[in-house]
């Protein structure tokens, strides 16, 4: 069983930055694939970005974040990272940290262990 939480959102102006944090318990983090999707009231919840485990680190970045967003881990605090930079009125949603064991992939349903949310909201 893992268990996330997230934290890290807020309100920030168009072209600020944010930084999420979603801490993980269980000692078996490093072997987790963890992914951040977001969610629009009203719209399916989409990927944004995901990092494989067991040391491999490959990151998948949905085409909407790339170049903008990081996805960083650091297996010693069980947790993962999403840096946000330039960030956009449309980037505004509730976002999700999400855990999976095997193979990184961008669908959603793989997924089985999600947090609560954390609110992230742009200005324009």
């Amino acid at each position: 069983q893992v268990q996330l939480v997230e934290t890290g959102g807020g309100l920030v102006q168009t072209g600020g930055s944010l930084r999420l944090s979603c801490a993980a318990s269980g000692r078996t983090f490093s072997s987790y694939t963890m992914g951040w999707f977001r969610q629009d009231p009203g719209k399916e919840r989409e990927f944004v970005a995901a990092i494989s485990g067991s040391r491999s680190n490959n990151i998948i970045y949905a085409n909407s974040v790339k170049g903008r967003f990081t996805i960083s881990r650091d297996n010693a605090k069980n947790t993962v990272y999403l840096q946000m930079n330039s960030l956009k009125p449309e980037d505004t949603a509730v976002y999700y940290c999400a855990a999976k064991q095997g193979a990184i992939t961008t669908l959603r349903i793989p997924y089985n262990y999600w947090g609560q949310g954390t609110q992230v909201a742009v200005s324009s």
